[in-house]
């Protein structure tokens, strides 16, 4: 099993605001789709609930403490614990939110970050901290968009 987390934030790590995206770049978008197409992304409920459907191309699972939970096109589990266990043969890209990203960083061999040389202060979900010193980081793409800079940079452990 490999498990890389892939999200995109600002200067302070904002992930998010009212359970949304902050920013919107096709080219992000686009990055988003052609790195997690064919693998399985696991997710929370609430960034299921966000998105207008299961993720077309990919195996999604939904993490949710209610067992009842019915996401169409998706997989439920109760636990991080349960994510894993059905996912073990997988290519794993969790996709959010916090604190699905909060729990997965110990497991991520990869980050596939979105940097973007912006801030949102009134964000309400952010990124995880985690050390740089314990990844090899690789730009892989670099853009200005409206007079916003951001790059996609892979973050490999060690």
């Amino acid at each position: 099993m490999a498990v890389s987390m892939i999200a995109a934030i600002g200067k302070n790590r904002e992930l998010g605001k009212n359970n949304d995206l902050i920013w919107h770049f096709k080219e992000d978008m686009k990055f988003f789709r052609e790195t997690t197409t064919g693998n399985t992304v696991v997710m929370g409920r609430k960034t299921f609930e966000s998105l207008p459907h299961a993720l077309p191309n990919r195996r999604n699972v939904v993490i949710t403490t209610n067992a009842d939970y019915v996401a169409e096109g998706a997989e439920v589990v109760t636990s991080l614990e349960k994510a894993l266990e059905v996912t073990r043969n997988d290519n794993v890209f969790v996709i959010g939110g916090g604190r699905i990203y909060n729990e997965f960083l110990k497991y991520a061999d990869k980050l596939y970050l979105t940097e973007i040389d912006a801030e949102c202060r009134d964000a309400d979900t952010f990124f995880p901290m985690f050390n740089k010193e314990d990844y090899k980081a690789t730009k892989l793409t670099d853009f200005n968009v409206d007079g916003i800079h951001f790059s996609h940079i892979r973050y490999e452990k060690k």
